[in-house]
């Protein structure tokens, strides 16, 4: 496997990730006690928490793809067949 095929399974298994990891742990402006803006939809997320998601996603992508990789490049799995 080339740099590009393991390039685009990671860009794959972190999209996948990120958008399994994006709703954990977000709470709704109104569940909160202080809304904080004015005006703002209620189902809006008061703090999203994206960076700290940002980083879990790579971790989480990386190790998946890091196996991914391992088990194309060992030849258990043959996509040229």
């Amino acid at each position: 496997m080339n740099i590009v095929g393991a390039l685009i399974i990671f860009l794959l298994v972190w999209w996948c990730v990120f958008f399994a990891v994006l709703p954990t742990g977000v709470r709704g402006r109104w569940e909160s006690s202080d809304d904080g803006v004015k005006g703002a939809d209620p189902g809006a997320p008061s703090d999203p928490q994206l960076k700290e998601k940002f980083v879990r996603t790579t971790l989480i992508a990386a190790a998946v793809s890091a196996v991914v990789i391992a088990i194309v490049a060992s030849g258990v799995i043959d996509f040229r067949e």
